[in-house]
């Protein structure tokens, strides 16, 4: 694999740029300087200032070599469960980047921000038609401060009531950060089980609700793909007894256009716009979570939300029973104006149609896989499917190694080990954006390696053996992480 010797064709050993620099070279001409030369104070600065001499082609390759050792949507299929990694069409980054619109200052008087006011408050009415619940807040900056968000609302709800509500009920089928975000506000985190199809039974939510618990958070679907088939029932028994009903919505994706999240009886919903709304995800963002809720709740959401005052657009700041700011001035406008630009370019129908596809290409991969890898959960799925490498363990396979051997064969992994309740869960998502003939290619890929966890299991247990980092000790990582960057060499 030195120097790029493989199948890739990438040149993997890369030198820094300190490293590669010759005295000389230059990747620019400039005017000669007619300002006498002035050596740099060295009390001040502690050592010389060294600065690689490089030409144009030097910085530009060593760049592009980078970019090619991670993949990207843009390179092949993401298909990581539960985080819709799907394409992001480029006109909508060329929306944000517009200049008037990346400039815009968000400390600037309302007057002087028109446009910028008039696209928050169109986005949130858009986000309020397709969740179906009646108002919206911005501010939230990913999923899970949206779920945090959404917690704060429930304990403003409650205290409005006089309600003292101590605990909060969470299915072993939500999204990790569910049980963090409650925890925050004081909530106590009370497990409840699916049943043997991977859904909530009403009976056991009945059983478990009082008058201390604040209400349920539920994710649907769930992380198994399943849309909780009775979240009205589930929604009427949390309400009988003064509770509420969160909605995580960052599963959207499989949902748009085709399920009213306020007749299913949820109060709050976040929405992850770097995931259902196409902008980029991963990384560490930047994100967008709005939260969705019912006219009730609205006097508690986080202020200033953009209105419209006859003909001009407004940040309202006084709201008396607002739980306040929950963000530095009013989001991630960036991502805001991504996903206002995907909306308006698919419309109603063109969103709907997104959800169809990606339950139906998840379908078609939990069909043409099934007799492959073990499916605990048979039914048909939304928009992701589950398997696990149960029917690999005779041949001392696991997920894991299956997941690394993808790499050799030009696919990012799916999610592994997650949800937690499918043991040695692999949890595939193609989205809408992949075509038949890409998804046929992952199934193939899928299904070689299968053969070669039965008859090859070394070459799954050595993978990947043609990516720039080799497999870690994954132990070791975890016990002993570097967190230490290089040191430049010296002189």
């Amino acid at each position: 694999m030195k120097n790029g010797v493989g199948t890739s064709g990438l040149i993997l050993d890369e030198p820094l740029l300190w490293e590669k620099g010759k005295k000389g070279r230059k990747g620019m001409s400039i005017p000669h300087s007619d300002v006498p030369q002035a050596p740099l104070d060295e009390e001040l600065t502690g050592t010389p200032v060294d600065f690689p001499d490089l030409s144009e082609v030097d910085v530009v390759r060593h760049y592009t070599r980078l970019s090619q050792w991670n993949f990207g949507v843009d390179s092949g299929m993401y298909p990581l469960g539960s985080c819709t990694m799907k394409y992001n069409p480029k006109i909508n980054e060329k929306q944000a980047a517009t200049p008037q619109l990346a400039a815009a200052h968000p400390m600037l008087d309302d007057q002087y921000s028109q446009g910028v006011l008039q696209i928050m408050y169109e986005l949130q009415n858009y986000l309020a038609d397709i969740t179906g619940l009646d108002a919206v807040s911005l501010q939230p900056a990913a999923g899970a401060h949206g779920e945090l968000t959404g917690m704060l609302i429930f304990n403003a709800y409650h205290q409005s009531h006089d309600s003292k509500r101590t605990k909060i009920l969470i299915p072993d089928t939500a999204h990790g950060t569910n049980p963090a975000s409650a925890a925050l506000c004081g909530y106590r985190a009370i497990a409840l089980k699916s049943n043997e199809n991977g859904m909530l039974d009403a009976a056991d939510v009945r059983e478990l609700m009082d008058e201390e618990t604040a209400g349920i958070m539920l994710t649907n679907p769930n992380t198994l793909g399943l849309f909780e088939g009775q979240v009205r029932q589930i929604a009427d028994i949390v309400h009988a007894k003064g509770g509420l009903v969160y909605g995580d919505g960052a599963n959207m994706n499989a949902v748009l256009g085709v399920a009213d999240m306020k007749k299913c009886g949820v109060d709050v919903l976040h929405l992850n716009l770097h995931k259902t709304f196409s902008t980029p995800h991963g990384g560490g963002g930047p994100g967008a979570g709005p939260v969705c809720v019912t006219k009730e709740l609205e006097p508690f959401l986080p202020v200033p939300r953009a209105w419209k005052d006859g003909d001009v657009y407004r940040l309202e700041q006084d709201r008396k029973d607002s739980i306040g700011r929950v963000h530095s001035f009013h989001g991630n406008f960036g991502v805001l104006v991504r996903a206002y630009s995907y909306i308006l370019s698919m419309g109603a129908e063109g969103l709907r149609k997104a959800s169809q596809l990606a339950v139906l290409n998840a379908n078609y991969i939990r069909e043409q896989l099934k007799d492959t890898f073990h499916l605990p959960y048979p039914q048909p799925c939304m928009h992701e499917c589950v398997f696990s490498d149960q029917l690999q363990k005779d041949y001392k396979v696991t997920t894991l190694d299956m997941a690394k051997r993808l790499i050799d064969y030009g696919f990012h992994p799916p999610t592994i080990y997650f949800p937690l309740i499918v043991h040695g869960a692999i949890m595939i998502e193609p989205t809408e954006t992949e075509c038949k003939e890409d998804i046929d290619q992952f199934i193939a890929t899928m299904k070689e390696i299968a053969r070669e966890a039965k008859e090859e299991p070394d070459k799954l247990r050595n993978a990947p053996q043609i990516s720039k980092v080799r497999r870690l000790d994954e132990t070791h990582a975890a016990r002993c992480p570097c967190l230490i960057g290089p040191t430049l060499p010296a002189e």
